[in-house]
């Protein structure tokens, strides 16, 4: 197996699915902007879509996929009756949480945007169009079973294609509810649960072919399965923080009018950068990993933790100097339409650059808990998560009203560089990181390359400053022009510096 080779697979499918993201939410920006409709439509998407984003990118796999792996290498059939149980027990939870969540919405909408209680229309809205939502959750759940299923087999496209039928559907509703004179915002809501069966059916027909799915309940449940739903709880906070961080910000922003929708727009963006460069290149090399681990093969184990931590720096530096270099044009180009005003863009440009501050910490925590997660340690980066989550609340709360939501990404990106480094000193400490002296020389000559394209990302974009005003029209398509050349520019440094040669990135 190659890591560049499946994380640009897996890459190159999630930037698909984030362009259409793209097209979905300037379509939302252009026809809500950051109205009452766009909050509560996004506060009411963002719990069961951070739910997507917890099971579906990476942290599901992070307990099931060494379990799973552990029964099936020593026995195919127990590894098969394994997954059946952990599918049926999942599907059993999943049913009374959602149904203990459409009785107490109110409740949840609450906690989730305790600043919509002010405005009775606003709170009433995200109170119905979470009930709609929801049943989202319990889908892209068990999608994210069957994704495992694929990725324990070292099969990515399917999954990491899944999330482009949502994309597509939201579209799909937009244009719809335009054209009919639809609500909007009410017909994304019920797109949102249409795409969760629709991605389901999808994953099913793809994973048949290496698990047929058998559901049994039974009061007996296995030592194994017990095992794994031990874990799984600390792995989806640990492997989830940085989801979990922009939804306490949600909470917190909720009390300053159209924060939300701010966030919402600015962690678009940079989500794109965080799925190639984290979850892509933790989610292609963990399967690996764990069967390194499983033999004893630590040679293996070693080539494989520092191959990923390289092709993470890679992907995840340029992004964060790009980020903190171009945030405002990179807003302007891609949401500043319609009744989206230019003070929108300033404002979620300011909290596009303050996350990608944090960029490489956001990607690097995904790929640093998978060495704990093959030893079936979930604890470890439960502790650390906890304390990365408990720190952001701290620096958020203390200073929202001096600063205001721009606190947030702040937070966000310092708290959870305080969890990078947490997790390099413990993983040291207890002899889980064997790294080569070589991966010290790889990382300089990345940010060597980094800072070339910088400097020619910032000459770029002084030439061609008028091209990219909030008046212009076609302001997109410079924006994108320009992102390409720098891009070529940086992958041409890396090439000639030996950085992007494939045999470099085999894991035997």
């Amino acid at each position: 197996m190659n890591l560049l080779t499946s994380a640009s697979i897996f890459g190159f499918f999630t930037l698909i699915s984030r362009i259409l993201g793209y097209l979905r939410d300037i379509l939302i920006a252009i026809f809500l902007g950051a109205s009452i409709f766009a909050d509560a439509f996004f506060v009411a998407f963002r719990l069961p879509n951070t739910f997507r984003r917890l099971f579906a990118e990476g942290t599901f796999n992070a307990a099931f996929i060494p379990s799973y792996t552990a029964v099936k290498l020593k026995n195919k059939k127990k590894g098969k009756t394994f997954a059946d149980e952990v599918l049926s027990l999942l599907l059993l939870i999943l049913i009374i949480l959602v149904t203990l969540a459409e009785i107490f919405t109110p409740y949840l909408v609450y906690l989730i945007a305790p600043g919509f209680i002010v405005d009775d229309v606003k709170f009433n809205l995200a109170i119905e169009f979470t009930r709609i939502t929801f049943p989202f959750l319990l889908f892209v759940s068990l999608s994210s079973f069957f994704s495992g299923i694929l990725n324990s087999n070292s099969k990515f496209a399917a999954a990491a294609a899944a999330p482009i039928i949502l994309n597509i559907v939201l579209i799909t509703s937009i244009l719809i509810s335009y054209t009919q004179n639809l609500n909007i915002a009410k017909q994304l809501s019920y797109g949102v649960t249409i795409a969760g069966v629709l991605q389901l059916i999808f994953l099913i027909y793809f994973s048949i072919e290496f698990y047929k799915p058998k559901i049994k309940f039974s009061f007996k449940i296995s030592n194994k399965v017990k095992f794994f739903f031990k874990k799984l709880l600390p792995s989806i906070f640990s492997s989830g923080v940085t989801q979990i961080n922009i939804l306490v910000g949600t909470i917190i922003a909720s009390f300053q009018s159209g924060a939300v929708s701010y966030l919402y727009y600015a962690d678009r963006i940079y989500q794109i950068n965080l799925a190639i460069a984290g979850i892509a290149v933790g989610t292609v090399s963990l399967p690996v990993l764990s069967k390194a681990f499983k033999t004893r093969n630590f040679t293996k184990v070693s080539n494989i933790q520092n191959k990923s931590l390289q092709l993470s720096l890679l992907l995840s530096i340029p992004a964060s100097l790009g980020l903190i270099i171009a945030s405002e044009e990179i807003i302007n180009g891609l949401f500043g339409y319609g009744s989206f005003s230019s003070k929108d863009v300033e404002l979620t440009s300011d909290a596009l650059m303050y996350f990608g501050y944090g960029i490489v910490a956001f990607a690097l925590v995904k790929v640093l808990a998978n060495f704990f997660f093959v030893r079936d340690n979930t604890e470890t980066p439960f502790y650390i998560s906890s304390f990365i989550v408990l720190l952001n609340v701290v620096i958020s709360v203390t200073y929202f009203n001096s600063i205001g939501f721009l606190i947030i990404p702040i937070a966000t990106s310092i708290s959870t560089w305080a969890g990078v480094l947490i997790f390099l000193y413990l993983l040291q400490k207890k002899d889980y990181l064997l790294l080569k002296n070589k991966l010290y020389l790889d990382t300089f000559k990345i940010f060597f390359s980094a800072i070339v394209m910088s400097f020619v990302l910032k000459f770029t974009l002084e030439k061609y400053s008028d091209f990219l005003e909030y008046t212009y029209i076609y302001k997109s398509i410079f924006l994108l022009i320009i992102v390409g050349f720098v891009v070529i520019i940086y992958f041409i440094s890396c090439y000639l510096l030996g950085l992007l040669k494939i045999k470099n990135y085999k894991t035997n």
